[in-house]
């Protein structure tokens, strides 16, 4: 999958077949609708193409009216919805900035400025709750007018459902906020990930030189670390977690994970209060050696909620209650045998 961000760039397949949206968690509704915008494009003949929104609309109305609490909580990090939307098979992303100048842009310039003269549109497939333009002016019924008046396509697609249930990233949000992560699986289509690159983090592990279960192999940890910049990511689960570990071998490597701010020992540590996901590998891996996870990208399959994150008020509470967390990730995997 191509990746462009913004309409000016030379590389573009004009002509497309387009969707529209957030596409935040890339959800089984979001996964039919790529399926056929996939279809559709075939039997035209042009490259299939999504146009999403970085940062999140909403998160940009929190910015600006200086509510942070407007911003939803993501399913994904901009990464991992970019990868699963090349797992969809779509031909070529656009990532609109959401900035003034596309907040405050009439629908029917949306239309001429945007998927007809930038994109050269001959189809577009959209929700059945879709809304565009200044104000969110703009629905179906104008598309669909105007694309009778220009020359290209529109469809709009229904709700999707899964036992009853309407798929929404709405949806996905809520079961993840509530440690639903069986019924989170069940509206993706896949357990709940996250992934990124392995980095650095305060080293504490080090400091806890043996395990309180006795193994001997200390609290050797992998670290994922999301974004300072203003619209951070803001994680729709946290907390902690029984996990898989995926891309340090041939096998997922179980384990139990920190989703969140980890309430800290140290207020001025290196994490400095942004989310992280802090994973504590319930084997280490003998290859990788003490330093050879740092760098590595990797997807962490969140599986089961075992508690809150928790505020340890010395390292000897800390020691205990990770020992209990690893016990309870061991009892887990144990009893799914």
């Amino acid at each position: 999958m191509r990746i462009f961000r913004g309409l000016h760039h030379p590389g573009i397949a004009a002509g497309c077949a387009l969707t529209i949206g957030n596409f935040d968690g890339v959800h089984r509704g979001h996964q039919a609708m790529l399926a056929l915008l996939r279809n559709e494009a075939a039997h035209r003949g042009v490259p299939s193409c999504v146009m999403t929104f970085e940062p999140h609309p909403r998160d940009y109305f929190a910015s600006v009216l200086g509510k942070p609490d407007l911003a939803p909580a993501r399913i994904a990090t901009f990464r991992d919805k970019l990868q699963e939307l090349a797992r969809c098979g779509v031909d070529q992303a656009i990532v609109m900035p959401f900035n003034a100048a596309l907040a405050s842009q009439p629908p029917q310039a949306f239309i001429d400025d945007v998927l007809v003269r930038g994109l050269g549109v001959r189809y577009v497939l959209v929700g059945d709750d879709f809304r565009f333009g200044a104000k969110r002016a703009g629905d179906y019924a104008m598309l669909d007018a105007a694309g009778a008046r220009l020359g290209f396509d529109v469809a709009r697609m229904q709700s999707y459902e899964v036992h009853g249930l309407r798929v929404s990233s709405s949806a996905v949000r809520e079961a993840l906020a509530e440690g639903r992560l069986d019924d989170a699986a069940a509206l993706l289509g896949r357990p709940y990930s996250i992934s990124g690159h392995v980095v650095h983090g305060r080293k504490l592990g080090r400091a806890l030189a043996e395990s309180a279960d006795g193994r001997g192999d200390g609290f050797r940890t992998l670290n994922l670390r999301f974004s300072r910049r203003a619209h951070a990511w803001k994680p729709a689960a946290s907390g902690i977690f029984v996990v898989e570990v995926h891309g340090l071998g041939d096998a997922p490597i179980p384990g139990v994970a920190n989703l969140g701010v980890r309430p800290s020992l140290d207020p001025h540590d290196v994490n400095g209060g942004r989310v992280l996901l802090e994973t504590h590998c319930l084997a280490w891996p003998e290859h990788l050696g003490p330093e050879g996870a740092y760098g590595k990208i990797i997807r962490v399959d969140l599986l089961h909620k075992l508690h809150d994150e928790l505020r340890y008020h010395s390292l000897a509470a800390l020691t205990e209650g990770i020992a209990r967390d690893r016990a309870a990730a061991r009892a887990w995997f144990d009893a799914r045998i």
